[in-house]
């Protein structure tokens, strides 16, 4: 399809740079940001609860097209477009990425973004300050999904295929942010294959593009 794509929603948000990823890796044009139809949207305004009934991003905008809910648009992106296949053509290994991408999107954005790493990027204790008790608490979760992780990897150098797909765009903004935290070697020490998946991930020429520091006074 010829109509331009658009990703609505903040560069900082760990979902939309899946998406951006995607587009990354398949060399798709596009567009971001908080412009819809011609007009600057507000999170949670109105006109966002029409694109997406929970008030959430990215929405994906294409032509008159509008798709939500992150792993859905990646698959729809790899799809539609030419470039790169970012799944599996067995049917089991796109099974075991449509899996993963689950996991990923649900169960880790969970334990690593929304319990843990959100703490740090927006404290909600008194005067702005990072409340330690939550971040203790939130630590197990975290040092558990990195476990299993490091695991999944010990078959190859990316989450499920020999090469990059949708499960690796939805991981890897995470484990980026995770990974630039002041003394994020303590939650690497006991991961050294999850480390170098990171390191490998983040020099792909796409990830150069979309891994970079967070304007977070844009949104």
């Amino acid at each position: 399809m010829t109509h331009p794509v658009h990703i609505l929603g903040p560069q900082f948000s760990t979902f939309v740079r899946s998406v951006q990823l995607c587009c990354e890796e398949k060399s798709i044009p596009y567009t971001l940001g908080a412009e819809a139809g011609g007009q600057t949207l507000a999170i949670h305004s109105s006109e966002h609860y029409a694109l997406h009934p929970f008030g959430k991003i990215p929405v994906l905008l294409h032509g008159e097209r509008r798709l939500i809910e992150t792993p859905s648009i990646c698959r729809y992106l790899d799809a539609v477009f030419d470039g790169p296949a970012l799944q599996p053509a067995e049917t089991w290994a796109r099974a075991q990425t449509d899996q993963w991408t689950g996991i990923l999107a649900g169960y880790v954005d969970q334990a690593l973004v929304r319990r843990y790493l959100l703490e740090f990027v927006f404290p909600k204790g008194e005067g702005g300050a990072i409340r330690e008790d939550a971040v203790a608490e939130a630590r197990p979760e975290v040092d558990r999904v990195l476990a299993l992780l490091e695991e999944r990897l010990a078959e190859g150098e990316y989450l499920v295929a020999s090469d990059f797909t949708i499960a690796d765009a939805i991981a890897a903004p995470m484990l980026d942010y995770l990974a630039g935290l002041s003394g994020a070697e303590a939650l690497f020490v006991e991961t050294p294959r999850l480390s170098a998946y990171v390191e490998r991930v983040r020099s792909r020429p796409a990830a150069n593009r979309v891994l970079v520091a967070p304007d977070l006074g844009r949104y």
